[in-house]
């Protein structure tokens, strides 16, 4: 893997976030994610790579969707585990908000690993500096407090960031007690992750149940910046436990960045569809689209920046060839 494939693959985010946005403001996130899954599935047939989708938004019966097993590129190349989602906030940009990007992620075969068929995952997310200062086990306060020590930080200088969602209101009460700020975000933690784990973004951790998808996501990024990501597969009810362990998941298991993405190459893209604190949405214009991209590889290391024009016949050769 290289970045060769890189910009290949941000060829695709950029297709879908160009479609998505069409829709952006119209109040049908359905909308939102079938635009994205098309320009997705139609711009990879080109990209020179052999991928199985192992993190997917389904199972095959419930295609159209980028489902878990379907085999993406030409079937040349870099043999690639690829984790996707078309757009991560498909409700922010069909209500017309910020933060939805199009992101995907590839490891090599075999290296992408999590409990797919589980919903949720605990996850703390930090940056390189507090990496070894985390334990999933440790209570909220415990696990602020050895961050804050990591940072040469007070605890109330801390930013938490966590999803806006009911099933974190004793999160929520944990951290305020323990001094720390608190960042709530309606949706998008992809992006929210990356920043928990980047210097002088205004967040120092992510804390709180999200999307198992998005947590291996976010672990692809996090390999290409030394952050760390330590997960475990959530559920909401005794139902749900009782399903995790007739499907052989081990609900005690606690997932690290090397776990989810394994400790070889790694690409990550995403192209903003609208407007976040990390990247900027598409901006349509006269039939053309300008778009802001991130790539990351482990080869490459570091955040770069890509900001592409397409007028109207790029975009349609992009999307149509």
């Amino acid at each position: 893997m290289n970045s060769v494939l890189g910009n290949e693959l941000l060829k695709v985010t950029q297709a879908a976030a160009i479609s998505a946005v069409r829709y952006k403001g119209m109040g049908d996130k359905e909308l939102v994610d079938q635009a994205a899954v098309d320009a997705m599935r139609s711009t990879l047939a080109n990209v020179d790579m052999d991928g199985i989708v192992v993190i997917g938004e389904g199972e095959k019966d419930e295609a159209p969707m980028l489902y878990i097993g379907e085999r993406l590129g030409n079937g040349f190349g870099p043999v690639v585990d690829v984790a996707v989602d078309p757009i991560d906030g498909t409700t922010l940009l069909s209500k017309g908000l910020p933060g939805a990007i199009s992101v995907m992620a590839v490891c090599s075969r075999g290296e992408m690993n999590c409990p797919k068929s589980h919903a949720y995952m605990y996850k703390i997310i930090v940056g390189k500096k507090a990496k070894s200062a985390i334990d999933i086990d440790d209570p909220v306060a415990v696990n602020l407090s050895n961050i804050a020590e990591a940072l040469n930080k007070d605890i109330t200088d801390l930013t938490v960031v966590v999803l806006d969602r009911p099933r974190h209101k004793d999160l929520l009460l944990d951290i305020k007690n323990a001094g720390a700020k608190i960042k709530l975000i309606f949706d998008g933690d992809v992006m929210a992750g990356l920043q928990a784990a980047l210097p002088n973004s205004g967040v120092d951790v992510l804390m709180g149940i999200g999307g198992t998808p998005e947590g291996v996501l976010t672990a692809a990024a996090l390999r290409c910046i030394g952050g760390e990501i330590i997960c475990r597969a959530w559920s909401k009810n005794d139902e749900e436990k009782q399903l995790a362990v007739q499907n052989g998941i081990d609900l005690d298991i606690v997932y690290s960045t090397e776990d989810l993405v394994g400790k070889g190459d790694v690409v990550f893209v995403c192209t903003g569809a609208s407007n976040g604190d990390l990247v900027s949405g598409v901006e349509l214009d006269n039939g053309g689209a300008l778009t802001h991209s991130v790539y990351m590889g482990t080869d490459v290391g570091g955040i770069n920046r890509v900001e592409m024009y397409y007028d109207k016949l790029q975009i349609d050769k992009l999307l149509y060839a």
